[in-house]
């Protein structure tokens, strides 16, 4: 761990910003499948019961139920672990999506975030599920003040929304104030141009590992944090596909379908200087275990990072 920084989880920001958004916004109303408790929106059940829902196992009527909601004028927030509120409810959610229901959906436990409980509660595909489908929102911010500023957006913007969220500590990078600002990218330090890691907010920790470990290569590069899946802001893609000779992405996920696959689609049949590497899952389940050692073993690390770099 880094010295400089304190660590926190980022999905205990989740409860208390819900509970001061909806001081001001009686339209916010949260539902849960059965883990209050584990996704941190318990606390909201204590603050606001007339606004909170709990469903119980069911995943898909959740959904159906927030959709519902949304159609009456509410702003419906599903939380639940990644796996259950994404993974388990595609058709429900594609039909959200399909009439461009205000529902926002918050996936925690990101990743291998859920290691002991083994790949049955992974979720390394829910970025590559959400951002396919059309009118969805998807956001991955890093640190416990960066999920809360994500949660305001989120909030704030209009239409359906996916946001993972990291289970595992993580160093605390940004200040309570940050803001944040949907398909935006958030360049962390510019100290030369021979390579980019670029990273997703769950892998923040072995994303700035990389990064330490990379001033011992000779070369000077960038450290990005992309914050937002989709919009990808491909602007700051592109300029950067110019600068440097390798892109390296960084995530808590499958390489297929998520941050290494948006990176090549948006650079694919144009001319730019940098190659793109992946460190990331490959197209494999993972066993039971810590979630630092399963990162390790299946080499989402410094160690992958650095070798790109080399």
């Amino acid at each position: 761990m880094f010295s400089q920084y304190e660590y926190s989880i980022p999905k205990e920001a989740i409860g208390n910003t819900l509970i001061e958004l909806a001081e001001t916004n009686n339209k916010i109303c949260v539902f849960s499948s059965d883990v209050s408790k584990s996704v941190n929106v318990y606390e909201f059940s204590q603050a606001h019961p007339d606004r909170f829902f709990e469903m119980g196992i069911a995943e898909q009527s959740t959904v159906s139920a927030a959709g519902g909601m949304a159609i009456e004028g509410f702003i419906p927030v599903y939380v639940a672990l990644s796996i259950f509120s994404n993974g388990m409810t595609f058709p429900q959610t594609r039909q959200v999506c399909n009439n461009n229901l205000n529902v926002k959906i918050i996936g925690t436990h990101a990743g291998v975030d859920d290691g002991a409980d083994g790949p049955g509660h992974h979720s390394t595909e829910d970025m590559a599920i959400s951002r396919v489908i059309p009118r969805m929102t998807v956001l991955c911010p890093s640190d416990e003040n960066e999920v809360a500023a994500a949660i305001r957006a989120m909030i704030d913007m209009e239409g359906p929304c996916y946001m993972r969220v990291a289970r595992e500590v993580q160093p605390i990078i940004h200040d309570k104030d940050i803001k944040f600002e949907i398909g935006k990218a958030e360049i962390l330090y510019d100290e030369g141009d021979d390579f980019a890691i670029i990273f997703e907010g769950s892998a923040l920790e072995q994303a700035l590992e990389g990064w330490e470990a990379s001033k011992n290569t000779g070369k000077k590069g960038k450290l990005i944090n992309i914050r937002s899946i989709k919009p990808l802001d491909e602007e700051c893609v592109r300029k950067v596909a110019d600068m440097v000779d390798t892109i390296i992405t960084v995530e808590n996920h499958s390489i297929k379908g998520g941050l290494y696959s948006v990176i090549c689609e948006t650079l694919a049949g144009e001319k730019h200087k940098a190659v793109v590497k992946p460190v990331g899952f490959h197209d494999q389940f993972m066993e039971s275990g810590p979630s630092a050692g399963i990162k390790e073993k299946y080499g989402l690390n410094a160690k992958a990072i650095v070798d790109y770099i080399n």
